[in-house]
């Protein structure tokens, strides 16, 4: 039986990831939930998976409806002593933003396997996240579905004889709307996601392509790669997930449905591979496959990921700062989507 802590477990990732473990409670449980401030969904969850501990990030006094026996953390430090309460043999960070970061670093210090979504981490402390990987033999494994299809695609293949890779994305709901009218988005129009189903502060990403921004920090460090080796293309189809080309010519793609449960599944089982009851991938459903190269007028947000490469240092921790900022202060209808 796998040991797993769900960290943002009301989250989108978090909800995917516990709908496949209550499908396989043969071999997998969840030992530790985690939320910020979602008390009555957490306390649901508790019910229905029985967690050893759960942690509300708020700082909240113990719910009511917690079921009794239960263990209860809270606050920021929370987490922390949830994840030493629990004792999980895997850890899938989905929590948002930085405060994402002590959970990794916890996980990695403990050598243990960091199924990881909060790409926060990485972008914020890339090189100690990735220094205290190799210390401990930790393996870091990426839910994001590009950089899974990329980690796929690599087994076993030394990183001299890559290339270059392809980062792809939807290029979000707003890839043909013309530039004058960007100011009128409103936060409704940039919450509807083409393709997939995320939550609020990564729709908002892929509509600015910050998102796609942080993936290629985060492939930088995952993999090792030189800017100049890491190339993003918008596929509005979002069939392929990631491609890799080699010094010989050869390029892999990985292909699927945009379903986040698959690369979670990977994630939660791997070395294995699961089976996965879902509709079948028909390829002719998708015979046409598009690629462009994105315009950074329209997505101004890509270059900064260069440039932060650049600058090194703090960069990635200011970056993610000003864009957890201003994402929220989008929402909440203080600035225009172009402010972002």
């Amino acid at each position: 039986m796998k040991r797993i802590a769900v960290l943002g477990s009301t989250g989108s990732v978090g909800q995917s990831a516990l709908r496949l473990i209550d499908e396989r409670r043969d071999r997998l449980a969840a030992v530790l939930l985690s939320a910020h401030s979602a008390a009555d969904s957490l306390c649901a969850q508790a019910a229905r998976f029985g967690p050893e501990v759960v942690c509300l990030s708020s700082g909240a006094d113990r719910p009511p409806d917690l079921p009794p026996g239960v263990g209860y953390e809270s606050g920021p430090e929370g987490i922390v002593a949830a994840l030493e309460a629990s004792r999980p043999d895997l850890v899938l960070n989905a929590i948002t933003g930085a405060a994402g970061l002590p959970a990794s670093e916890w996980t990695l210090r403990r050598g243990l396997p960091l199924a990881l979504a909060n790409k926060e981490s990485l972008v914020m402390a890339g090189p100690y996240l990735m220094e205290l990987s190799r210390d401990t033999g930790a393996a870091i494994l990426p839910v994001d579905s590009e950089h899974c299809a990329i980690f796929q695609c690599l087994h076993r293949e030394a990183p001299e004889r890559v290339r270059k890779i392809y980062l792809t994305g939807s290029g979000g709901p707003f890839r043909t709307r013309p530039l004058d009218q960007f100011a009128d988005i409103t936060p409704e129009q940039a919450l509807r996601h083409p393709t997939w189903d995320m939550g609020p502060r990564i729709t908002i990403g892929s509509a600015t392509m910050m998102n796609k921004a942080f993936e290629v920090l985060e492939a930088h460090w995952l993999f090792g790669l030189a800017a100049e080796q890491i190339e993003v293309l918008i596929h509005p189809q979002s069939i392929v997930h990631s491609m890799v080309e080699f010094v010989d010519g050869n390029i892999l793609a990985q292909l699927g449905v945009p379903d986040m449960r698959v690369p979670i599944l990977y994630c939660l089982t791997y070395p294995e591979r699961t089976p996965f009851e879902f509709a079948p991938f028909d390829p002719v459903r998708f015979a046409q496959l598009t690629f462009e190269r994105p315009d950074p007028r329209r997505f101004p947000s890509l270059p900064l990921a260069y440039e932060t490469l650049a600058r090194g240092g703090t960069a990635g921790a200011v970056l993610n700062a000003a864009d957890e900022v201003m994402t929220a202060r989008f929402l909440a209808g203080a600035v225009p989507f172009p402010a972002i």
